[in-house]
C-alpha cells in the first residue's frame, strides 16, 4: 500500500473512532425518540454536514490558532492526548445517555454536531493532524478519509433506528465500551508521541 493510500485508510480509522459513532447513536436515538423515521433520518443528514464542516475548519485553519497563542505541537499532543482518554475513560465506565436533557429547537449543530460528536479531544486531534499534515496531496487524501468517517458516522446515525432494532441498547453500549478501549490506547499514543518530541 502507498504511503498516500495508507494515509487515507489511517485517517479514516483514527477518525471514526474519534467521533465515537456509537456513542453519538446513543445519544441521538435517546433526543430523537419522539420524532417520525423521516424527522430523524434529515436529523441524521444535517448532523453529518455539521460535523463535517466544523471538522475541515479545525483541520485546515487549526495551526493557526498554535501560531496565535504561541502553543507548541508537542504540547498540543499532551493536552489533547490527556483529554481523549478523559473520554475514553467515560465511554468505558458509563456510556449511557441518563443524564440527557431535553433540548428545543434544531439540535443538529448544537449539542449533537458539537460537543456530542466533535468534542474537545477530537478537537485537539483535528488541531494536530491539520498542523502535521502539510504537503498538498497529503492534505487531499486525509480530508477524504476525515469525510469518509463523517459520512460513515452519518449513515450510522440515519440507520439507527434499524441498528437499535438489531443490537438492543446493550448492544450499542457494549461498542461504545469497545470504542472507549481503542481510544484510550490512542490517547496514549498520541502522550507518548508529544513528550518524546518535548524531551528530545
Amino acid at each position: 500500500m502507498s504511503a498516500i493510500a495508507n494515509l487515507f485508510v489511517t485517517t479514516f480509522v483514527k477518525m471514526f473512532f474519534l467521533l465515537t459513532p456509537f456513542f453519538v447513536l446513543t445519544m441521538f436515538l435517546t433526543m430523537t425518540r419522539d420524532m417520525t423515521p423521516q424527522a430523524q433520518r434529515r436529523l441524521a443528514v444535517r448532523v453529518g454536514v455539521a460535523v463535517y464542516a466544523v471538522c475541515m475548519c479545525l483541520y485546515f485553519f487549526g495551526e493557526y490558532i498554535f501560531d496565535l497563542f504561541g502553543i507548541t505541537l508537542d504540547a498540543f499532543r499532551i493536552g489533547s492526548g490527556s483529554l481523549l482518554f478523559l473520554s475514553a475513560v467515560a465511554l468505558v465506565r458509563d456510556p449511557s445517555p441518563s443524564r440527557v436533557q431535553e433540548v428545543n429547537g434544531d439540535i443538529s449543530v448544537v449539542p449533537l454536531a458539537i460537543p456530542i460528536t466533535v468534542g474537545p479531544a477530537t478537537i485537539g486531534a483535528l488541531m494536530v493532524m491539520g498542523a502535521t499534515v502539510r504537503a498538498p496531496l497529503e492534505r487531499v487524501m486525509a480530508s477524504l478519509g476525515l469525510l469518509a468517517a463523517v459520512v460513515c458516522v452519518a449513515v450510522i446515525l440515519y440507520i439507527g433506528p434499524a441498528i437499535e432494532k438489531l443490537l438492543g441498547r446493550t448492544g450499542i453500549s457494549i461498542l461504545s465500551k469497545i470504542t472507549g478501549l481503542i481510544l484510550a490506547a490512542l490517547s496514549a499514543q498520541i502522550v507518548f508521541t508529544g513528550v518524546r518530541g518535548f524531551l528530545n
